[in-house]
């Protein structure tokens, strides 16, 4: 902003609660006023653009004298009587615009001074550059394309209070530009993982929403009704099953980007619908997926930043060196001091272990689930370095192959930074039978009251049965490698639209 519109800005009242209705009102009865000459701006239906503010700024040498169209709206406004100095911002960002009476006329000027900051016009005119070396837009025509009824907030300087910025999202991207720039980044993401899997030869698919079995993850699902077929339904937690019944159908490489849903907790980590990516492909396994993941999240980084190096929460994330692989096993024995590996399988010893380290764990609690108790406990805080956490234990694993080796662990990895979990996948099950025996076990836990344990899916089962090839699956949570990329410190800050309990009216 120019220190010319910068100065005029301050001169404006600030807009506070107790003033906003008394502005509204005022505005209303310009709008009104408008109507009644026959000016309504609600019936403008198209308006002309043929540059930005950024195209202007960019291009100046060429463009200087050239007569352009703008179209945006009026962030700050210095009234210097016959003349006035006008910001308009647009898509790209902020462009001066002089308004003079002799140049618009006496009629279209009086009605010019009434307008207000936040309306929307139309401004035709030449590129000039002013005395104090500012780049301008020297109006020859303006009008006015839209009636902004309610004030911009906090003297037009920015809207400070993050739960109004998140609930009215529309302001906050109107009066904190940089906002846009987190969402700008948040599509450059998604787009650069399409371009690098449809390169590798994936097929983008869609599977349903609304699922009669809430599977493929550990979750607590949203139930919802099918008023036409009497039956409760759930939004979906995870795409995984479905995708799974495509890699059988011989579609042999597939992934889908969209919402989950969970009815879970709500922190600076969790919002309870999320973007994520799953991708599957056969005859290859979890060591591919890993290449894979590295490989998009390098090429997310570098169309997002630029860089491979990023800043997250102060401390230097390294995306370019190859992502550190440690065993849970080894990492929390690292971590914790505790072997594991020396009695697998051994559920009393686990659990004694726990109690000796204070760890909380069911009194029934088997070899595998203690191991993921500590590892939550005294490894994952420590990963702040992009690491693989693999050979996950088969109790917190019902979709994973077994190691054929240690049959105690499973062929799965998650990917950690900043102490946060990223992305997981598994060398996929694809033996019907132990399949059928993990859904059980699934079951009875969800039976003994963990409403997050899978449910009994026979027909993927089914699927299963008529043959699915080795296969190696991934997903990754989308909203948390923009976090990292835009140096986020909560999800909601990178969803344009989080979750929000509605304030009373």
């Amino acid at each position: 902003m120019s220190e010319e519109i910068l100065n005029g800005a301050e001169q404006v009242e600030e807009t506070t609660e107790e003033n906003i209705n008394e502005q509204r009102q005022i505005r209303l009865e310009k709008l009104i006023e408008l109507q009644n000459n026959g000016k309504n701006p609600y019936h403008i239906t198209k308006a002309t653009q043929t540059a930005t503010a950024k195209q202007i700024k960019d291009n100046f040498e060429t463009m200087e004298n050239e007569t352009v169209y703008l179209c945006g709206r009026i962030v700050a406004w210095r009234d210097m009587g016959k003349a006035n100095f006008i910001n308009v911002r647009d898509n790209s960002g902020d462009m001066q615009i002089y308004v003079r009476i002799n140049d618009i006329g006496e009629e279209t000027f009086a009605e010019f001074k009434k307008w207000d900051l936040g309306d929307l016009v139309e401004v035709k005119g030449f590129v000039f550059r002013t005395r104090r070396g500012e780049i301008s837009v020297h109006a020859q025509e303006i009008r006015l394309i839209s009636k902004s009824l309610l004030p911009l907030p906090e003297k037009f300087h920015g809207l400070r209070d993050t739960d109004t910025r998140y609930r009215r999202r529309y302001v906050d991207l109107i009066v904190n530009p940089e906002v846009k720039d987190t969402f700008i980044k948040r599509s450059k993401v998604i787009a650069s993982m399409r371009r690098y899997l449809d390169n590798l030869g994936f097929i983008e698919v869609e599977t349903p929403i609304l699922n009669t079995i809430a599977g493929g993850a550990t979750a607590r699902p949203f139930i919802t009704h099918h008023n036409t077929l009497d039956m409760d339904m759930y939004l979906r937690i995870a795409p995984e099953l479905y995708l799974k019944r495509l890699i059988v159908g011989g579609m042999e490489k597939v992934y889908e980007i969209g919402r989950q849903f969970r009815n879970e907790g709500m922190d600076v980590k969790h919002n309870p619908e999320f973007t994520t990516i799953e991708l599957y492909q056969a005859y290859v396994d979890y060591n591919d997926m890993m290449d894979i993941t590295e490989n998009l999240i390098r090429n997310a980084a570098n169309e997002a930043c630029g860089n491979l190096h990023v800043t997250y929460g102060g401390v230097e994330v390294d995306l370019e060196s190859p992502f550190a692989r440690i065993s849970m096993l080894d990492a929390v024995k690292k971590y914790s001091g505790v072997d594991f590996a020396e009695f697998k399988g051994d559920n009393e010893r686990a659990r004694a272990e726990a109690k000796a380290k204070n760890i909380e764990v069911k009194k029934d609690a088997a070899w595998g689930d203690v191991l993921a108790e500590f590892f939550d406990e005294f490894v994952e805080a420590n990963l702040i370095q992009p690491t693989f956490i693999i050979d996950y234990p088969v109790e917190i694993s019902p979709l994973a192959k077994r190691k054929p080796t240690e049959p105690e662990l499973t062929e799965r990895f998650e990917l950690f930074i900043t102490g946060r979990e990223f992305a997981n996948a598994f060398s996929e099950l694809n033996d019907p039978i132990d399949q059928y025996e993990r859904f059980k076990r699934q079951v009875a836990l969800r039976e003994a009251g963990d409403d997050e344990a899978n449910m009994m899916d026979s027909d993927f089962v089914m699927a299963l049965e008529y043959g699915m090839p080795p296969t190696g699956g991934m997903g990754m949570g989308i909203d948390r490698l923009v976090m990292l990329l835009t140096d986020s410190y909560s999800i909601r800050d990178v969803l344009i639209f989080p979750t929000m309990k509605p304030l009373a009216e």
